[in-house]
This record gives C-alpha cells, structure tokens and sequence, in this order.
C-alpha cells in the first residue's frame, strides 16, 4: 500500500504505523492519528474487541473508518478483504481429499480473538464436522513461526510416529515453523502441512513439497489506498468488499512462483 501510494496517489499523505502483535499500542497508535486530524482511517485490527472502541471513536469524529483483512465490532465505512470462512472449508475439502477422508490433524491457530482466527477455524471445524477428520490437538501461536515451532516440539514429543496425519495453520508462517519442527525431528514424511497466505516463502515450499498447499489471502495492496483515494474524494464505495482466494498446490504451484509476497 505504503509502495503503490507513493508511485500512484502523489497527493496522499499515507502515515503507517505498526501494532507489532499489541493490541495497546494499536489502540493508541489509532488514537494518536486521530488526534492529527487524518482524513481516512485504514485499520487492520487485532483482537477485534480492543480496536472496536476507537473504530467507533473514529466514526463518531466523522472519520471514514476501512476495516483492512480483519474486522471490528461497530459498522464501519467499508471492509475489505477476503472471506475466511471459505478458506478454512477449502483448507479442509483439500486435507480430505489428501487424507481420503480420515485422518488426525493438529491445528495452529493465529491470534485469539482477532476474526480471521476466529472465521478460518470454524470455516475448517464446521466442514469436517461428522467426517472421518479429527482435530486432536489446537494453540494459538499468533501467526508466528517461532510459536508454531515451540507448539509443535510438544505435539512430536506428545503424540508419537503415525499418531497425526496433518497440520493445519492459520498461515504461512505457522506451517513453515510446522515443517521446521517435523523436519528436525525426522517425522516430515507421511505428514501433510497446510498453510494459508500466499507468501513466496510457501509457495517456493509448496514446489519443494515440504508444504502440501497454501491458500492465497489477498492482502488488501493496493486496495487498500485505493479505496481509501475514493472515500477522500467524497465517493460512494460498497460496505463490503471481497476479494477472492486461490489455492496453490502441486498442480499449480508453477503457475505462482514469485507471485506471492
């Protein structure tokens, strides 16, 4: 976004900050711009209970709030992103296909509280609901690889060879830190791993095949100030506004390489 708005929005100001997986500092963060008098307010919150008030804040002040990947409680301007739900229901139609219909999955969630977690593990518990599939083991690790890394250490250490039969992360970077904890510890083979995101990193180990597939996430770039370019020049934009995923496997991954981000 930051990239795009610099080379094709020259009269925007883009001020970016980073919440670095801190919800307090978000919500400062949020209320600092306020205070200088922004025009539009892009929000990718975390937990969604804690960004809600000062969405709301922001809307009260005759703020435009774009709610970007995750959402809030209070109605907003617009939100744009991509369902979850249907991710987790495709991640799971592919683990059963993979499995053929049976099989014992662990589960790296992302962040509690935040939708995306919330939407891409019930999208994925809700389809394997009544199937031959079972989630034995779950923890969040907040999407990052370091904590799916220590979270799976426990799971080789709990569950012997042949005890599970795939991971399912929330994203990338979770299944990346799954492949490096069942890779050192000898157990990769006969384990499928799925990621969700799209980023080169995956999609390079989709075509290695250390990951079994990952699933696109369109990260609302340029999107984002996009939108945001219209609501400043005072146009009507939709509520809601989805963008689409794409799964990426063995049979198409030479079709995404270098296309992620």
């Amino acid at each position: 976004n930051q990239t795009y708005a610099e080379e094709s929005l020259p009269n925007m100001e883009l001020i970016v900050t980073a919440g670095q997986n801190d919800a307090g500092k978000q919500v400062s963060d949020v209320e600092s711009l306020l205070a200088r008098g922004i025009d539009v307010l892009l929000l990718s919150p975390l937990p969604e209970d804690a960004l809600s008030p000062v969405a709301q804040q922001a809307m009260d002040q005759g703020v435009p709030v774009l709610t970007l990947d995750r959402k809030v409680n209070p109605e907003v301007t617009a939100h744009i992103g991509a369902e979850n739900r249907p991710i987790g229901e495709a991640a799971a139609a592919f683990v059963s296909e993979q499995l053929g219909g049976e099989g014992r999955i662990i589960e790296i969630q992302g962040t509690a509280g935040a939708s995306a977690t919330v939407d891409r593990h019930e999208g994925f518990a809700d389809a394997i609901a009544g199937s031959g599939l079972e989630v034995i083991a779950e923890q969040h690790a907040d999407y990052l690889r370091e904590g799916a890394v220590t979270f799976m250490e426990d799971m080789l250490q709990r569950f012997g060879p042949g005890e599970f039969d795939a991971v399912y992360a929330h994203n990338d970077e979770m299944a990346l830190g799954a492949v490096t904890a069942l890779r050192e510890a000898g157990r990769a083979d006969g384990v499928i791993v799925v990621g969700i995101d799209g980023q080169n990193t995956a999609i390079d180990a989709v075509e290695s095949g250390d990951l079994a597939a990952t699933f696109v996430y369109p990260f609302v770039a340029p999107e984002g100030v996009e939108y945001a370019d219209q609501v400043c020049r005072g146009e009507q934009i939709d509520a809601e506004i989805l963008l689409e995923s794409q799964r990426i496997d063995g049979t198409n991954v030479d079709e995404w390489i270098g296309k992620g981000f």
